[in-house]
């Protein structure tokens, strides 16, 4: 069973979405010397985990491991506007994210270790703070999500329908 071209698009543009999220906040912090705080990076993973279902979703050659994989984009787009909303309404407030929820995750992943330039904490959340564009950091990234959920959200209906 071939995947139908609209939902071809759909799952390769929630993919491409979020990997220009993350290529973007990397551009940020390397050429522009916005370092990441652990909300930050773990926004980052979520950007990478929805795009890696994604991928899965637009591979997939049945209607279930499709369903799936939509479920597991909407899951994440949750999970990252939870965290984008959580960073702007308290971390981004705090002197010091040390040892949060967001630390305790990025760091039971080795992937600070592994990939410090793309998963590495390199500021607290208050020195995160910064406006892009006008936007608070985490807002562009609370839009993303919101996006990817969205498009998950039509996949889900869609494949459903059909």
């Amino acid at each position: 069973m071939t995947l139908p071209g609209g939902l071809a698009r759909l799952f390769w543009a929630a993919a491409a979405l979020s990997l220009g999220v993350v290529a973007a906040a990397l551009y940020t912090q390397h050429a522009l010397d916005m370092l990441p705080c652990p909300w930050c990076v773990l926004q980052r993973l979520i950007f990478v985990i929805v795009a890696l279902a994604a991928l899965c979703g637009a591979a997939f050659n049945n209607r279930t491991g499709r369903l799936l994989a939509a479920s597991l984009m909407l899951l994440g787009a949750a999970a990252g506007m939870a965290a984008a909303l959580w960073q702007h309404g308290v971390a981004a407030s705090n002197t010091s994210c040390k040892l949060t929820l967001a630390d305790r995750i990025i760091s039971a992943t080795g992937l600070d270790a592994w990939l410090p330039g793309v998963f590495g904490v390199w500021a607290t959340c208050a020195d995160a703070a910064v406006d892009l564009l006008g936007l608070p950091y985490e807002a562009w990234s609370l839009l993303a999500f919101a996006l990817l959920g969205a498009i998950a959200v039509r996949l889900f209906f869609l494949l459903l329908r059909g």
